[in-house]
């Protein structure tokens, strides 16, 4: 799939998440916005301050009709170790064959120690309830990340 522009569809994806459901765009259709945080792996010190974040904010979030998810390639076991160990409230998706990162276009090209590899861009994508992209924030800073999303959210929830 190509770049992802506002207003595009979202790509449907099924994944399983952390509670060991399986979950899909469609169960969010009419009902919630959806924070869509795709993230390079479970328990590394980046990933850990955005999963908390949006933990310590999640009230926030659902106060802004929104739901947030994460999703990595890492296993759901792994998911459910990183939730378990930082009390997160909200589900995160396994997406080991990683095919949502590429539909969503966030496969990036990385170099660790001289090898190169194909691993997760931090990237976040705000889906309205129609399942439309509303905001994309690419190459996301960790810290503060929570808050730049709370504003998006507000915003959308102003428009009419």
């Amino acid at each position: 799939m190509g770049q992802l522009n506002i207003d595009d569809k979202a790509p449907a994806f099924q994944l399983p998440a952390s509670n060991g459901e399986e979950l899909t765009l469609a169960d969010f259709k009419d009902k919630k916005n959806l924070v869509l945080y795709f993230y390079p792996k479970d328990d590394t010190p980046g990933c850990t301050v955005e999963a908390c974040g949006f933990r310590d904010w999640i009230k926030d979030f659902e106060k802004q009709e929104a739901v947030v998810l994460g999703v990595s390639p890492d296993s759901v076991t792994s998911h459910q170790k990183f939730s378990k160990k930082f009390q997160l409230p909200f589900l995160l998706l396994s997406d080991e064959r990683k095919k949502t990162c590429a539909d969503y276009g966030v496969l990036v090209e990385k170099n660790m120690y001289g090898k190169k590899y194909q691993g997760v861009g931090r990237t976040t994508f705000l889906i309205n309830k129609q399942g439309r992209i509303a905001k994309i924030f690419e190459r996301v800073t960790p810290q503060g990340h929570h808050a730049q999303i709370l504003i998006a959210l507000k915003e959308l929830k102003s428009k009419p």
